[in-house]
């Protein structure tokens, strides 16, 4: 029981729908080499950044909670807007502040880009120094993303030991390159190394992963969330999503919401919603147009929606 809305997609879950929303335009990728001392604050207020040393040790001290030592093969994605500082040491004070937009500066305001510039996507100290980090940076905000990015701490870190992938070499290799389509090849590399890193991440007890993620597991509503994920803009019941899960429509909200925090069609609500306020970051996008691609039947019904969840009309969203 099934109602069609628009081009259907493959079966997508939950994770892959919600790195759909942070899927990197021209994230900023950067490999930066140091000698110490060395100590760079980052307040770039972007969303979510991955790091990882190829060579030497980082040091990542967050505002909120404890440094944390990386070691070659680690791995750390920082939840912004939050600043956090990388050193060759935890009290080493910054001499470098990394401000929105990627602009460089001594802490006491002295431009610093130009002075540092190793050549394509390179930065730092000199080409030879002792401590090589990749990083790569999601500048765009979305509100598809923020389900995700409140699933996570502020400093997520997997170590060599818990995790590995041959994604960090190729990025290594592929980052200092230069060409036609680039950026767009190290987008996707940047998005398949987010991507293993927090499946990585959720699989750990530690992680307390949400319920979204941890219900994937379950015959009933893993499909269920299947489903909503997969065509969010149908017009979806819980009798169809249970019809479609060979459950009874009791079984089936009563399951999800024991697995997920809420009910099924509070959750297309949250799921349409976010869609809608990333699709109103699109500057051509019409309000009615938007409507249509979530599943609301006017512009006047998604905009009631939007303001009762969010608090503020889709057009005050788009302008602020």
């Amino acid at each position: 029981m099934r109602v069609q809305a628009g081009p259907k997609l493959g079966p997508v879950d939950a994770l892959a729908a919600l790195l759909a929303g942070p899927r990197a335009q021209g994230a900023f990728l950067l490999r930066s080499v140091f000698d110490p001392p060395w100590s760079v604050r980052i307040e770039d207020e972007a969303p979510l950044t991955v790091l990882t040393p190829v060579r030497g040790e980082v040091w990542v001290v967050p505002d909120e909670g404890p440094a944390v030592e990386l070691h070659p093969g680690d791995l750390a994605v920082a939840r912004g807007p939050q600043p956090y500082t990388v050193a060759d040491r935890p009290d080493r004070p910054p001499r470098v502040v990394i401000h929105p937009g990627q602009r460089s500066t001594t802490p006491e305001g002295v431009e610093l880009c130009a002075d540092m510039d190793l050549g394509v996507r390179a930065w730092g100290d000199g080409p030879g120094g002792s401590t090589v980090l990749l990083s790569g940076t999601y500048q765009l905000r979305g509100e598809v993303s923020g389900r995700l990015l409140r699933a996570l701490p502020l400093l997520l870190v997997l170590d060599r030991a818990q995790w590995s992938s041959p994604l960090v070499p190729l990025l290594e290799e592929e980052i200092g390159r230069d060409g036609p389509g680039q950026d767009v090849v190290l987008d996707r590399l940047l998005d398949l190394l987010l991507s293993s890193a927090l499946r990585a991440w959720f699989a750990r007890p530690e992680a307390r992963a949400p319920g979204w993620y941890r219900a994937q597991g379950d015959p009933v509503v893993g499909r269920a969330l299947e489903l909503l994920h997969t065509d969010p803009a149908a017009g979806w019941t819980v009798a169809g999503l249970a019809d479609a899960a060979g459950v009874s429509r009791a079984a089936l909200a009563r399951r999800f919401a024991e697995l997920v925090g809420e009910p099924p069609m509070a959750y297309l609500t949250g799921l349409r919603l976010a869609l809608a306020a990333d699709l109103l970051r699109e500057p051509d996008a019409t309000l009615a147009a938007v409507a249509r691609r979530v599943g609301y039947g006017s512009a006047f019904a998604l905009s009631a929606a939007f303001k009762r969840v969010n608090g503020v009309s889709p057009q005050r969203f788009r302008a602020g």
